[in-house]
């Protein structure tokens, strides 16, 4: 019989490490020459930083601050011009002023006493049926009054009646006493003196003849109530 053949001794599967190639000399110049480049580039990097970065701070340029002022100057975009904000300031106490004044003449002024007792013999003649009443300003025309007051009675005895109403009324609604009272008893014409304010009360037929109104033609008249 032929011999059993013995298998075959199984081949090693695990290979040995084989060695690490050396890297050839032309990869070995070109890593080095990247490394030294690299080296170079930051190093390079480095000094060019460090000549920009001054290490004390230099004084601005005339043409810098000329540059700063303008800018300054120059106004925002929506913003007034400084000519146009001037004008604004400017005109502000000018509108203060017309709004005050318009203020001032819309303050109604207040009646001078001489005023009120001129007005308050007028309307008590008025009362008493006087005729063409009439109130003459002479402020600061004569010395001994400031208003005259003129007026007519039909008769003698109309006439001592208006002297007497004017003076009773003045007294109790203006509060002021007559001073002085002329020609009453004769009734022609009666002079009664309130201080501020002269009356004369005339018989219309002596009216004319004495023709007072006419010496005072340039002199400002009151208007009655009652006779406007």
């Amino acid at each position: 019989m032929a011999e059993k053949k013995k298998p075959a001794a199984k081949k090693a599967t695990h290979k040995a490490p084989s060695p690490r190639k050396a890297p050839s000399p032309r990869k070995a110049a070109s890593s080095s020459r990247t490394a030294g480049g690299a080296r170079k580039a930051s190093s390079a990097r480095k000094a060019s930083s460090a000549r920009k970065a001054p290490s004390t701070r230099t004084a601005p340029s005339k043409s810098a601050a000329a540059a700063k002022a303008t800018k300054k100057a120059a106004p925002k975009k929506g913003g007034a011009s400084p000519k146009k904000a001037s004008l604004k300031r400017s005109s502000t106490p000018r509108a203060a002023v017309a709004r005050a004044s318009t203020v001032k003449r819309s303050v109604p002024t207040v009646e001078s006493p001489g005023k009120r007792i001129a007005l308050a013999v007028a309307e008590a003649g008025l009362d008493k049926k006087a005729v063409n009443v009439e109130i003459i300003d002479v402020l600061g025309k004569v010395d001994y009054a400031d208003y005259l007051v003129v007026m007519s009675g039909r008769s003698d005895r109309q006439v001592a009646a208006l002297a007497r109403g004017i003076e009773e009324d003045v007294r109790t609604k203006a509060k002021t006493r007559c001073l002085g009272v002329e020609g009453v008893q004769q009734g022609r014409w009666v002079l009664m003196d309130f201080g501020d304010v002269v009356v004369h009360i005339f018989h219309e037929d002596v009216r004319g003849y004495y023709d007072l109104e006419s010496l005072w033609m340039d002199a400002a008249r009151v208007p009655v109530a009652a006779q406007a």
